[in-house]
C-alpha cells in the first residue's frame, strides 16, 4: 500500500510495506522546536501535501480549554487536517510522558492503518524523547525523521513579545478569568500552562476597591511575566534540543526559519517557503521514497504558490 506526494506527478512513497521478503518499518516525521517557531504551521503544510495527520506533542495542548492561552491551532488554520491528542484531557488531571506514551502509539498506529503519514508535532521534548527514543516498541516499528524548526533566541523572544500582545487581544484575560480559582493548585493539569499563574495577583485584586490604575499596571505586570515565562520556556525548549541531538539515534535536519521571522507580509511568507517548507517538503518525500524496491523516474516538485491573504499566515502564527 503506498501514499501519493500530492504536490508533484512522483512515484508513490511507501508509508506501510507489504513486502514479503524484509520487514520494513513503517515512516513518521517528527516537527519539534521551540515555542513560536512555526512548527505547527509546518506541519499542517505539510500534511496538505502529504496524506497525513498530526499528533499534538504539547503538554498544555492535550488539555481541553484554554486555546488561547495555549495557543492550539484554530479549526481554520487546520486546513481539514486530522488532528490527534488535541484537546482531549481533563484539564483538573496531570497528564504525564508516560500517558503520552500509551496514546500517542495508539493514534499513529491508527494512522499508519489507513496508509497515512503520522506528523508528530509540538515544543515538549520530553514527549517527543519518551516516544520516539526511549519506547523500545515504537524504536522497533517505525522509522523516524525530525525535523527542527529553529529560530535565533534574540528574534524569537521579540516574536513571543508580539504573540502574547496578539493572544490578549484575543481574549486571554477572560478565558483565564473563567478559570480563575484563588485556591487552586497551579502545578497541577492545564493551570500549569504559561499565562495562568502569572495573572494570579492581577485577577485577586481586580474585584477590590483598588483604583483603576492600579488595576492596569496589576495587568500590565501580569503580561510581562508572561512574556518573560514563555522566552524562558523557548530557552530551555533550545538548549534541550541540543541536548537531544547527542541522544537520538533518529535522523534529524534543522530548518533555519529566523529570515522568515525578521520580514513581514509576503516578504515572510516567502522567506519561510524558501528556507523552511520546500527543504522539509524534499526531505520528507526522499524519506518516503527511501528503501523502495521500485522506482519510476520522478520529476521535480511543482512550484509550492502562496494563497491570496490580507495577512501574512506566518504573522498570524506568531
Amino acid at each position: 500500500m503506498r501514499i501519493l506526494f500530492s504536490a508533484c506527478n512522483k512515484a508513490q512513497p511507501t508509508v506501510r510495506s507489504c513486502c514479503p521478503y524484509r520487514h520494513r518499518k513503517d515512516k513518521v516525521v517528527v516537527v519539534m522546536g521551540a515555542t513560536g517557531t512555526g512548527k505547527s504551521r509546518l506541519s499542517i503544510e505539510l500534511a496538505t501535501r502529504f496524506p497525513a495527520e498530526i499528533v499534538n506533542s504539547d503538554k498544555m495542548q492535550v488539555y481541553k480549554g484554554l486555546d488561547i492561552v495555549t495557543n492550539k491551532v484554530t479549526e481554520e488554520e487546520r486546513r481539514r487536517v486530522p488532528h490527534h491528542l488535541l484537546g482531549f484531557v481533563d484539564p483538573n488531571v496531570n497528564f504525564d510522558s508516560i500517558d503520552f506514551r500509551r496514546h500517542a502509539s495508539i493514534a499513529v498506529e491508527s494512522i499508519v492503518r489507513r496508509n497515512r503519514l503520522p506528523i508528530i508535532v509540538g515544543g515538549s521534548n520530553s514527549y517527543i524523547k519518551a516516544l520516539v527514543n526511549d519506547d523500545v516498541e515504537f524504536r522497533s516499528r517505525y522509522d523516524c525523521y525530525l525535523l527542527w524548526v529553529d529560530v535565533s533566541l534574540p528574534v524569537l523572544h521579540s516574536v513571543i513579545s508580539e504573540r502574547v500582545d496578539k493572544m490578549v487581544e484575543a481574549g486571554l484575560v477572560d478565558e483565564v478569568r473563567e478559570i480563575f480559582d484563588p485556591k487552586a493548585d497551579y502545578g497541577r493539569g492545564i493551570r500549569h500552562a504559561i499565562g495562568v499563574a502569572e495573572m494570579d495577583r492581577f485577577l485577586r485584586f481586580e474585584s477590590s476597591k483598588i483604583d483603576e490604575q492600579t488595576k492596569v499596571v496589576l495587568l500590565e505586570e501580569a503580561i510581562d511575566k508572561i512574556k518573560s515565562n514563555t522566552c524562558k520556556l523557548a530557552s530551555c525548549q533550545f538548549q534541550n534540543i541540543l541536548r537531544l541531538q547527542n541522544q537520538f539515534e533518529w535522523k534529524m535536519h534543522r530548518l533555519d526559519a529566523t529570515g522568515a521571522f525578521v520580514r513581514r507580509g509576503d516578504e515572510a511568507d516567502a522567506a519561510w517557503e524558501k528556507f523552511v517548507l520546500v527543504p522539509s517538503t524534499i526531505i520528507v518525500d526522499k524519506f518516503l521514497h527511501k528503501n523502495e524496491i521500485f522506482r519510476q523516474p520522478s520529476s521535480p516538485p511543482l512550484p509550492l504558490t502562496p494563497r491570496p491573504q490580507t495577512h501574512s499566515s506566518l504573522e498570524r502564527r506568531r
